[in-house]
């Protein structure tokens, strides 16, 4: 089950250069139910995620690099490519802050994990974190690969 939030940042973190950073690639071979593929730094993934906002039920397969680039072509709209910054908010919570490049930079978009419903509706963000977005289906990557997606 993946529990999360989005959020739109109203300002970056001083030193991104020094967090954890992944670069990420992934393309959909369909968006409802969603089916992804996706390239993190050396890693290979498909991925079914079910439909929801806050939850859903998400799940990861391994692939290798020969078989994500043969599904690559296969993606409907366009592939997405971002880097992600791990971003510490305490012992529990990490941003996942997602800086977008191609047609779709600049926008960022945050997301915080949590291990229940409960608690990411009492969540608190810092003020940095700015507008949530999280029920909005408009800030879906999945939503957000179709060509005639505009920011």
């Amino acid at each position: 089950m993946e529990i999360e939030r989005k959020f739109l940042p109203i300002q970056l973190p001083e030193h991104l250069e020094n967090y954890e950073m992944h670069r990420i690639e992934q393309g959909y071979l369909n968006t409802d139910p969603v089916i992804r593929i996706r390239r993190s730094d050396d890693d290979y993934y498909l991925t079914y995620k079910s439909r929801g906002l806050l939850a859903r039920e998400e799940y990861n397969l391994p692939l290798n690099a020969r078989s994500y680039e043969h599904l690559k072509p296969k993606a409907d709209g366009r592939v997405i490519e971002k880097s992600r910054y791990l971003i510490p908010l305490n012992d529990r919570l990490t941003v996942e802050l997602d800086v977008f490049e191609g047609d779709l930079a600049p926008l960022i978009l945050a997301e915080v994990e949590f291990q229940s419903e409960e608690e990411a509706k009492a969540f608190t963000p810092p003020a940095w974190l700015g507008e949530d977005v999280t029920y909005d289906p408009h800030y879906h990557n999945s939503t957000m690969s179709r060509p005639d997606y505009k920011l």
